[in-house]
């Protein structure tokens, strides 16, 4: 299957319908995959995008969805303890994994021990050695190069910088194509260590969807306009791309310059 560059927008008004559309993509997906292959893997990240799930916690979705169908990963992840405020698992279990019914051996969070010594190579090397074992167990496919594993759907965000994951504009992370889980350890938005899915990683989902709503900043809306308009690569974000849809959902603040 051939990758796809074909960026595609969708643009709303306020969050909430930014959140309705969002659960409606992901519950599609969930329902087409689980009944293809009896399970649905899904990558998610942190900033607002728990929040911009809620509406999957309402009905129809949190009682329709097949949620022990589901397998959950992180694209990236802060190396800290998994009680801190900052950790991306916190965050999505507070606010979304504990209020549906996804088991816990299908929750692949970052290793406890390490992120809570702030061992970030060894928490990047543990968290392959995890992917690789799925691989193993078919519960990843590869993507038909053979080289990368293969997610149905990724959800994240993008920083006004035009940062995606942990991939940073002016960092070395973005190079990485040996690897399919970096680290870095001079994060330059606290706090600096972390772990992060590789670009050739995250390219060969076959869904990705990136949400970017509530920063206003003018900065945000100039990266926007920089991948849609211009393609500039020095921002990470533009490297994104898709084996079946690249999706971008924007409110009107970050689709301002388009």
């Amino acid at each position: 299957m051939a990758e796809t560059t074909q960026r595609k927008r969708e643009v709303f008004a306020t969050k909430n319908e930014l959140s309705v559309a969002l659960a409606k993509y992901t519950a599609h997906l969930s329902a087409k995959f689980c009944k293809e292959k009896g399970i649905f893997t899904v990558v998610l990240s942190g900033c607002g995008l728990i929040d911009w799930l809620g509406k999957l916690l309402e009905s129809p979705y949190k009682e329709s969805v097949e949620w022990s169908k589901w397998h959950v990963f992180w694209v990236d992840e802060r190396v800290c303890s998994h009680e801190d405020q900052n950790s991306n698992y916190k965050l999505a279990m507070d606010g979304f994994i504990s209020k549906v019914g996804i088991p816990k051996e299908n929750i692949y969070a970052i290793d406890k021990q390490c992120a809570a010594d702030g061992d970030a190579e060894r928490c990047a090397t543990l968290y392959e050695e995890c992917l690789r074992n799925l691989v193993k167990e078919k519960i990843l496919p590869l993507c038909p190069n053979g080289q990368f594993p293969q997610f149905d759907l990724q959800l994240q965000g993008m920083g006004p910088d035009g940062h995606m994951a942990s991939l940073f504009p002016e960092r070395p992370q973005i190079n990485v194509t040996d690897k399919w889980v970096t680290h870095i350890t001079d994060s330059p938005k606290p706090p600096p260590r972390r772990i992060t899915l590789t670009l050739p990683v995250i390219n060969s989902s076959l869904y990705n969807l990136v949400a970017v709503c509530d920063d206003n900043t003018e900065q945000c809306a100039r990266s926007i306009a920089d991948i849609f308009k211009h393609n500039n690569l020095a921002l990470p974000a533009a490297h994104l791309t898709a084996q079946v849809e690249q999706m971008w959902y924007l409110d009107k603040a970050a689709a301002s310059l388009l």
